[in-house]
């Protein structure tokens, strides 16, 4: 079994942990405590972001685990994305000046002097897209956060960025699983030196976001697929979560799973005792079924 580091690099200077930690639909009463007990069990990366309305329970809970543990800010990887406004939901982008305000008042609600890892949530900017990028330009050569990225763009919105002659995007966190695999766009980040981070790790299992009452976008093959990975799993001894977030590492994403129960944390960060066989990642590699079920990137040709 060939080893996988622990961490994966995002820019020369930093690195980002292998498995984070995901907050998104914990609710704000029960983050602090979440998060603090991640902490404890052992994740060095915290994944949130202000449309999830739990910045204040975040970095309670960094605080919290910061108590417990003994540990320096520094040993801890922070993530925080900004909400850059869609007019479809009536909102109006957020300006170069807007962006950077909004992320002092991320660092206000986090209680921290800087973030790891700042990102754009997602391409609704429209005709600001290019002046959020430059926003977040200035937050890093500033030293407020150590990396800057995006989440859930496409080819099309990063091939914007590199045409208005921008540093490109360090990293692009995106929704990835066997159901939803976007090879083009890896080809292309890989080509522009962009670092995924995968979301949605756990999509196939039966109970993925169901705990949240939130609607499934599975198809019906893709529910019947769920017993292939059950069989696997027990081939290598694992649980269904920690083989799919196995597929994840193994080729080379961060993953960011999230559960409110101790031991389902521990389990979901030991995923480096064990490693997927070629003859079961090929068959992986057969499930791809386009786009996503969590987030659609939309038409790769536009970029609206």
């Amino acid at each position: 079994m060939t080893p996988i580091a622990r961490t994966f690099p995002i820019n020369a200077d930093t690195q980002i942990p292998v498995v984070g930690f995901g907050t998104y639909l914990i609710l704000p009463g029960d983050t602090a405590a979440a998060v603090s007990a991640a902490i404890e069990s052992g994740y060095r990366h915290i994944d949130t972001a202000a449309v999830y309305d739990n910045e204040e329970g975040v970095g309670e809970g960094i605080r919290a685990g910061f108590e417990a543990t003994r540990l320096a800010r520094e040993d801890l990887f922070v993530t925080a994305k900004l909400w850059p406004g869609s007019r479809a939901w009536g909102e109006q982008p957020k300006s170069e000046s807007e962006t950077i305000a909004e992320f002092h008042a991320s660092l206000v609600r986090l209680g921290l002097d800087y973030v790891d890892l700042y990102l754009i949530h997602s391409p609704h900017g429209g005709n600001q897209r290019i002046a959020q990028w430059q926003a977040l330009l200035q937050l890093k050569q500033a030293g407020k956060t150590r990396s800057i990225g995006v989440s859930n763009f496409n080819q099309k919105h990063l091939e914007e960025l590199r045409l208005a002659g921008l540093p490109m995007p360090e990293a692009n966190q995106i929704e990835l699983h066997p159901w939803s695999q976007k090879t083009e766009l890896l080809a292309y980040m890989r080509e522009n030196a962009i670092a995924p981070i995968a979301y949605s790790s756990l999509a196939p299992l039966s109970t993925w976001r169901v705990e949240a009452g939130q609607e499934s976008a599975k198809t019906d093959t893709m529910k019947a697929e769920n017993g292939i990975f059950a069989e696997m799993a027990a081939k290598y001894g694992v649980s269904e979560a920690q083989l799919l977030l196995r597929w994840g590492v193994q080729n080379g994403y961060a993953v960011l799973p999230k559960s409110l129960n101790r031991e389902r944390m521990r389990q979901n960060l030991d995923v480096f005792g064990f490693s997927i066989d070629d003859e079961d990642m090929a068959l992986i590699k057969t499930m791809d079924r386009g786009g996503g079920i969590a987030w659609s990137l939309g038409d790769p040709n536009s970029i609206d």
